[in-house]
């Protein structure tokens, strides 16, 4: 698999159009509004809450504050201290704090700040949650969420241990269910689909996301936790991608019409359990594919996506399988480096028109 990626010289980014119309996901006839990234994951929450009264929240100044990036605001005022706790700073507790009370009978909803913080409780998630379920025979129900922002972008980076993309450490764990919606459709469904489920699920939300807009139903819905989602339909090459890269590369497919390339992009969605069903038809279809993550190249994900169109459409490759991954640096704060550290739309169109020569 060849490689496009950023290099030291690669200081310019190209941001994606925001405009809702870019995906458009919810079924015709099906009454819906346009709300943030934001709003749907809140809007989420308190619906799961009002539905189940075991659903409630926990992690560092999600109350009045609303969390580091005010997800929470507003929840605090309609369920109160009981139902949405502040924690000590202390993600191991959060975790741990969480798992004691899904075995109880509870749905925890967990906070952790950055995703970069989550190794302090890898031990609780990894080495518990994960495995409690399997080892008692399903004796033991681990039904909880742990919601953490991650990746950056664009200015809005907080330097090397606020902005990584990690989904990779917990889609190797097993037990444990990876999700990482791009758009705020995608973000309602998963969530409440996540939140219903009996088995421990991380949910990833980019952070560069929660402003994004698009229609969300008006109408209760949930998302399967284990399909790829097709975000545009085309003949040409397919591009799998996830997460904020969804929007990069929809906006190059976009592009790249113009110049009469049909580009079919597969948002993977949920990273594990991986829906290897829909990559490889897609890649047998149009026998060209680009492989798009914010993750840096090494063990990432986009080895794993490539290792399934291997495995599963090989003979139908009329070019080499081409990845546009993020720098193997740690992430600088300086906004002319930070810029030069991930993909953009530019080094998908690069990489699309690569495998169609």
């Amino acid at each position: 698999m060849a490689t496009v990626g950023k290099d030291a010289t690669s200081l310019g980014t190209t941001a994606p159009t925001m405009s809702p119309d870019l995906i458009m996901q919810v079924p015709e006839g099906v009454p819906a509004r346009e709300m943030s990234y934001q709003e749907a994951i809140r809007e989420a929450l308190r619906e799961e809450m009002l539905r189940d009264e075991r659903v409630f929240l926990i992690g560092e100044d999600i109350g009045v504050h609303g969390g580091a990036f005010g997800v929470t605001r507003t929840l605090f005022d309609q369920f109160g201290p009981e139902r949405v706790r502040n924690t000590p700073i202390s993600e191991n507790t959060i975790a741990g704090a969480a798992t004691g009370a899904a075995l109880v009978g509870m749905r925890p909803v967990a906070e952790i700040m950055f995703v970069d913080f989550s190794g302090l409780a890898m031990d609780q998630i990894a080495n518990q949650a994960a495995k409690l379920r399997l080892m008692t025979g399903g004796q033991c129900k681990v039904p909880w969420v742990i919601r953490m922002p991650q990746g950056g972008g664009a200015g809005k980076s907080t330097a090397a241990q606020h902005s990584q993309s990690l989904e990779v450490w917990y889609a190797h764990i097993p037990g444990l269910k990876v999700v990482h919606p791009s758009t705020p459709y995608d973000a309602k469904g998963l969530l409440k689909a996540a939140i219903r489920d009996d088995n421990p699920v991380i949910f990833l939300e980019h952070k560069f996301l929660y402003a994004f807009r698009g229609l969300v139903p008006e109408e209760d819905y949930v998302l399967p936790l284990s399909q790829c989602d097709i975000k545009r339909e085309g003949e040409d090459v397919t591009v799998v991608a996830l997460g904020y890269m969804v929007w990069h590369a929809m906006a190059a497919a976009q592009t790249l019409a113009d110049e009469g390339i049909s580009v079919e992009v597969v948002d993977v969605r949920t990273v594990s359990p991986l829906d290897e069903e829909t990559i490889g038809r897609s890649a047998r279809k149009t026998g060209r594919v680009v492989l798009v993550a914010e993750a840096c190249r090494s063990y990432g994900p986009t080895g794993e996506w490539g290792m399934v169109v291997m495995e599963q459409a090989f003979d139908y490759l009329q070019a080499p399988v081409v990845r546009v991954t993020g720098r193997n640096s740690p992430i600088p704060f300086a906004d002319s480096l930070e810029n030069g550290v991930w993909p953009d739309t530019d080094d998908v169109v690069n990489a699309i028109r690569r495998v169609m020569e």
